[in-house]
């Protein structure tokens, strides 16, 4: 399965396993999330590599590290996601609509809360 994956694809689907997994995984944790014909080498290579850009923090556990999402990135990456999903159909407008009608009422509020503190602060950001 490794040979099948896109340029980028395994450090994506190790991205989505930390965030699923919401705190620090060692390599072989990873490794086991991620199942199928991965060498443990791979999984420690594509942590090593997203550690070094940036993308993931960790931690001494044992005689290795355990791996985790910044606090701030899960949030960052679930937006990169939305936009690109967004850009990718043509029915924009469609898209959000069906995505604010299935918002629950605490989600909608907050939303609308957000789109007023941004007009606030950059009122020509927002139409």
């Amino acid at each position: 399965m490794a040979g099948g994956r896109r340029r980028g694809g395994l450090e994506q689907e190790v991205l989505a396993c930390l965030g699923a997994a919401r705190r620090p995984l060692t390599v072989a944790e990873v490794l086991a999330e991620l199942g199928g014909d991965l060498a443990y080498t791979t999984v420690l290579t594509a942590l090593s590599r997203l550690h070094g850009k940036g993308a993931l923090t960790r931690e001494p556990a044992g005689r290795g590290y355990a791996y985790a999402l910044p606090a701030d990135l899960g949030a960052s990456v679930t937006a990169r996601r939305m936009s690109r999903l967004l850009d990718s159909r043509e029915d924009r407008a469609g898209v959000l609509a069906r995505f604010v009608a299935d918002l629950s009422p605490e989600d909608e509020r907050m939303l609308a809360d957000l789109l007023a503190e941004g007009r606030r602060a950059d009122p020509e950001a927002l139409p």
